[in-house]
This record gives C-alpha cells, sequence and structure tokens, in this order.
C-alpha cells in the first residue's frame, strides 16, 4: 500500500521540480522500494514493464481528471460557492483519484507478489513493522505532551498549512482554526491498529501463497478494499475529522480578503500548469 501512496503522492507536487519527478517516477519508486524489498531477476523486469505501463495510463487517463477537478475548485472560489458540502465533495473526489490509481496498478502489484521468496516476504513484513515501531514512538512522545501543548501545537499546523495557500492569516481567521482545532478526534492508535491488522492479514496471505489458488483475489480483494480492516471507531471518528475540516475550510473561505483569494487562485494555476507540463 505504501508504494502505491509513493505513485500517487508525486502528482500533487507544485516546485519547479514536479515535471521532472513525474518524469523519473520510476527512479522514486525503486529508490523507495529499496527500503521494502529487493526484486530479483524476472520479478524486477516484470515490475519495469508494468510500471511503464502505468505511467501511460496515468498520464492519458487520469491527469485530465486532475486538470478538471482543480478547475471546479477554482471556479467554485471565484464564484463564492465553496461552502462545507462543497469541500466535503473535493475531498471524496481526491479519494476517488487514489482509489483508481490503487485499482489499476494492484492486479499487476499481486501477479509479482505471488513470486516473492521466502526472504524476500519476511524482509518486507520486517520492513513494515519497523515503520510501525517507528510511528508508535512518535505517538508515545506525543502523548506525554500535555493535552494543552498538543492543541497549541495542532493549531501551529492547521494555521501553517492554510496561510501556505493563502497568506498571512488575519485575527478572526486564527480564532476559526483556534476553534475547530479542538474539535478534532485523534486518531494515531486506531489508525496504528488498522495498519497492523491490514498486514498481518496480507502476511496471513502470503503464507499460502505458493499453495493457495485464491492467493492472487484475496490480495487483490484486501489491497482494493482496505476499509474492510478499519475499526468502527476509526471510520467513524475519520468522517467527524473530515466533517471539521470541511466546515473550517468553508468558515476560512468567507473571511479571505481579496489578496488573499487572488493567492488561494494564483497557487491553483500552479497546480493547473503543473499538471498540464506532466502530460508533455
Amino acid at each position: 500500500m505504501r508504494l502505491l501512496l509513493v505513485l500517487f503522492s508525486v502528482i500533487f507536487l507544485a516546485s519547479c521540480s514536479s515535471k521532472l519527478a513525474y518524469n523519473n517516477l520510476d527512479w522514486w519508486v525503486y529508490w523507495y522500494l529499496d527500503d521494502y524489498i529487493e526484486l530479483k531477476g524476472e520479478q524486477e523486469e516484470k515490475f519495469d514493464d508494468y510500471l511503464q505501463n502505468w505511467l501511460r495510463w496515468h498520464k492519458t487517463s487520469e491527469l485530465e481528471r486532475y486538470k478538471a477537478h482543480l478547475s471546479e475548485i477554482k471556479s467554485q472560489i471565484k464564484n463564492g460557492r465553496l461552502d462545507s458540502g462543497a469541500v466535503q465533495g473535493h475531498l471524496v473526489l481526491a479519494r476517488e483519484h487514489w482509489e483508481r490509481v490503487r485499482d489499476e496498478i494492484s492486479p499487476e502489484l499481486v501477479s509479482i507478489a505471488k513470486t516473492l521468496d521466502d526472504e524476500q516476504v519476511v524482509s518486507l513484513f520486517a520492513a513494515l513493522e519497523k515503520d510501525n515501531k517507528e510511528e508508535e514512538e512518535e505517538r508515545l512522545e506525543t502523548l506525554a505532551k500535555s493535552e494543552e501543548k498538543r492543541l497549541e501545537e495542532r493549531i501551529e499546523r492547521i494555521e501553517e498549512t492554510i496561510s501556505e495557500r493563502i497568506g498571512k492569516l488575519s485575527d478572526e481567521q486564527k480564532q476559526i482554526v483556534a476553534t475547530y482545532a479542538s474539535q478534532f478526534i485523534p486518531t494515531g492508535e486506531e489508525w496504528l491498529n488498522y495498519r497492523r491488522d491490514i498486514q498481518n492479514a496480507a502476511r496471513k496471505l502470503f503464507v499460502t501463497r505458493k499453495f493457495n489458488e485464491d492467493f492472487e483475489t484475496e490480495l487483490i480483494a484486501l489491497m482494493q478494499n482496505p476499509d474492510t480492516y478499519k475499526s468502527d471507531i476509526y471510520k467513524q471518528s475519520s468522517e467527524h475529522n473530515q466533517a471539521v475540516t470541511a466546515t473550517l475550510i468553508s468558515e476560512i473561505f468567507t473571511t479571505m480578503s481579496d489578496k488573499q483569494r487572488d493567492t488561494l487562485l494564483k497557487n491553483i494555476d500552479e497546480l493547473i500548469e503543473t499538471v498540464e507540463n506532466f502530460k508533455k
């Protein structure tokens, strides 16, 4: 699943090097993959072929969708129609972009997964658990802080994220951030439990890969239906946090100055230009 994130996240790079990163995504993927697994011989050749096919598919099928999505956001900003419902819709649409990439590449990833030897499988899950432990340590460090300190840091992160897109925040906007920052439900523990549950399910499947005729079908189902492994509490908290995010963004939008609105539109234009450059 982490490999899928690499393939998808490059699309949203908004820097002068973004086109270079996109056009050299195969290098980025291998650089990342080395931390988890070392492909061998025919595995690497097959992965190379698949990766080039994924990139061609993405360039011809997905980039126009991203451009249309960004253009719709731009239109809503210009026409003053970016309310909480609209923001919720954009968050859902962003998830759909990610799911299409996941569903497109997962069958071919699974075909390679079936050929992994025992050493590769052990290495993969050891690396994943190392990540889990690092995440756990960071979470414990966060929990060691006072509730007031955690809230203060959350407010700072939200303010920084918003100011990067619209510029310096007004006192009113900072108050809006402070009001909604306290409404977010922490999901760190549930998220980590989810990661471990889905990884454990995958590990059990890999044990059967040499004799289970349904291995590929079952692993594809696991990759394409990850929400099955999320607890009800995690799902409910995530939905709540998404609703809070949408309301926060929409209220910030209603208080933006002309200068902030122009800055936001400029940033969106730059993203649209980035996507256009990817298509060349």
